[in-house]
């Protein structure tokens, strides 16, 4: 059976994936956030920023592996939503951690390699985004699109050597394996079907 995208699903997805924003709201409003709720709301938007650019990277091989087509129209989304999160998360870090003063973030990112690594994913994600446009992409073309958004695997690199200076403070790296794992999971079938194309050429 194939599934048929209508414009109820994508209404659906939507409301999904603006579930854990939501969420974070309602915690923050009524203060179950913890004793540290500018930490928690900080860490909780770039866990859920690494898990969309997990499902976002997820589609093809699900698509080709369900023999559902049609799920390569979602993953613009989820990777809009990838990058919907790492934004908010790096204006956490600056409104939280920096208290806005824009010179102290321009001064302060060189000297902390976590949060220079993190920015390097989140600037790649903001090319990426900009040129999922649809007209943007008519412009460059199928083939130099597809050259440009290949760097979403360096933003997955990027985002779990972030993930990990951010957990070694506290040194719990249960979710960075995870993470990690499925990404390298990802990238390993994407070098795989590569491999077989070539060997066919």
């Amino acid at each position: 059976m194939t599934f048929k995208p209508t414009g109820v699903a994508r209404v659906v997805l939507h409301v999904l994936c603006c579930l854990p924003l939501a969420w974070l709201v309602y915690l923050t409003l009524t203060d179950g956030l913890g004793a540290n709720p500018a930490e928690a709301l900080l860490r909780n938007l770039g866990s859920w920023a690494i898990r969309f650019l997990c499902l976002a990277l997820a589609v093809t091989p699900l698509r080709q592996l369900l023999h559902q087509p049609v799920l390569a129209r979602y993953r613009r989304m989820l990777g809009l939503y990838a990058f919907f999160y790492a934004s908010l998360h790096w204006l956490a870090y600056v409104v939280f951690d920096m208290g806005l003063d824009w010179a102290a973030v321009v001064a302060e990112i060189p000297k902390r390699p976590f949060s220079l690594v993190g920015t390097a994913a989140w600037l790649i994600l903001l090319a990426l985004a900009v040129t999922s446009i649809p007209a943007l992409i008519r412009r460059m073309g199928g083939k130099r699109w597809q050259r440009l958004h290949r760097a979403v695997y360096v933003v997955a690199a990027l985002a779990v050597l972030h993930y990990w200076w951010m957990r070694a403070g506290k040194n719990n790296f249960a979710d960075v394996w995870l993470y990690g794992g499925i990404l390298a999971a990802l990238l390993l079938w994407r070098l795989a079907q590569w491999w077989q194309r070539r060997k066919r050429r």
